[in-house]
């Protein structure tokens, strides 16, 4: 059974979607160009940002990610529908 979400959980979805191009971006450009200095901070910035964003998300919704890679709550919240992929 699904359940109605409120606003700020596709607000941070979106976000980590979006932090997620940017991330997949420079580790491809770091591919490349693996002694960039700027894109290396660039990426480790953006990777302490999705953390954050991550983390207040599961805080308030649930595992974003299951298998012993994200924590849950009591009851087990991976059951828990929408899952991030089904938004």
């Amino acid at each position: 059974m699904s359940k109605t979400m409120d606003s700020e959980f596709y607000k941070l979805l979106h976000e980590l979607q979006a932090i997620d191009f940017v991330l997949v971006e420079l580790n491809l450009y770091l591919d490349t160009h693996p002694n960039d200095v700027n894109a290396i901070q660039q990426y480790n910035h953006c990777a302490q940002v999705r953390q954050q964003i991550a983390h207040h998300y599961e805080a308030r919704y649930g595992p974003l990610k299951n298998f012993g890679q994200s924590y849950s709550g009591t009851p087990f919240q991976w059951v828990d529908t929408p899952w991030p992929w089904q938004v």
